[in-house]
C-alpha cells in the first residue's frame, strides 16, 4: 500500500498521519490504545492484515492480507454528542456515494452498519465514542472493506462478496482511501 499517496488526500487533517502495518490484530482495538493521546488527532490506522478483526456484536471481521481495506480515523471532536447521532449511517452514506462516483457501482445500505453488493455484505462499520460527563474524549471511526478478496471460506462466500469478485477486475485501495477520507472530513464537520 502506497502510504505517502494516501498523505497527499486534498485533506486538513485526516490521513496526514497514518500507521501503516503489515499485520496487526485489530486496527480499531490498535486506535482504541492510542485514542485519548489528542496528538493522534485524525490519525489514520491501517492493516493489510488483520487477525483478530472486529464487527458489531463481537463477531470476527475476515481481512485477506493486502487485498482490502482496514481502517480506523481516531478524532477529538469538540462538539455536542447529540451531533454524532447516526454516524454510522452517515459513514455509510459516504462510502456509498464514493464507490458510485468512482466506478458506477451501487452499493445497498443494509442497517444499522453494513454495506452490500448484490445482497452480499462488502463493508461493516463500526464507530464508538467515549465519552465523560458528556464531554467527548475520542471518536474511532473503523471499517472493513472487501475490496480485492477472491478468496472466501465455505463460511463466508455466500454471505460476502468484493468488489473483485463481482466485477472481475482489481481496484486501488489507496484511491478509495483518500476519497472515503477526504468526503468524511468535508460532509462530518467534526
Amino acid at each position: 500500500m502506497n502510504i505517502e499517496e494516501i498523505k497527499n488526500a486534498k485533506t486538513n487533517k485526516l490521513g496526514k498521519q497514518i500507521e501503516f502495518y503489515k499485520e496487526l490484530e485489530s486496527t480499531h482495538l490498535y486506535a482504541k490504545s492510542i485514542a485519548k493521546n489528542e496528538e493522534n488527532e485524525g490519525k489514520v490506522i491501517l492493516a493489510d492484515k488483520q487477525t483478530a478483526g472486529i464487527g458489531t456484536k463481537g463477531r470476527k471481521w475476515f481481512t485477506g492480507d493486502g487485498k482490502n481495506i482496514a481502517m480506523t480515523i481516531i478524532l477529538h471532536p469538540n462538539v455536542e454528542i447529540s451531533k454524532l447521532d447516526g454516524l454510522t449511517i452517515k459513514i455509510a452514506k459516504i462510502i456509498q456515494q464514493v464507490i458510485l462516483n468512482q466506478y458506477g457501482y451501487s452499493l445497498e445500505i443494509k442497517e444499522p452498519n453494513d454495506l452490500v453488493l448484490k445482497g452480499k455484505k462488502i463493508c461493516g462499520i463500526l464507530t464508538e465514542v467515549h465519552t465523560r460527563a458528556e464531554k467527548i474524549c475520542y471518536l474511532l471511526i473503523s471499517f472493513g472493506f472487501n475490496v480485492n478478496e477472491d478468496n472466501f471460506s465455505n463460511d463466508t462466500k455466500d454471505i460476502a462478496t468484493s468488489l473483485k469478485k463481482e466485477f472481475k477486475k482489481d481496484f486501488k485501495r489507496e484511491e478509495i482511501i483518500i476519497k472515503i477520507l477526504e468526503n468524511i472530513e468535508e460532509q462530518l464537520n467534526i
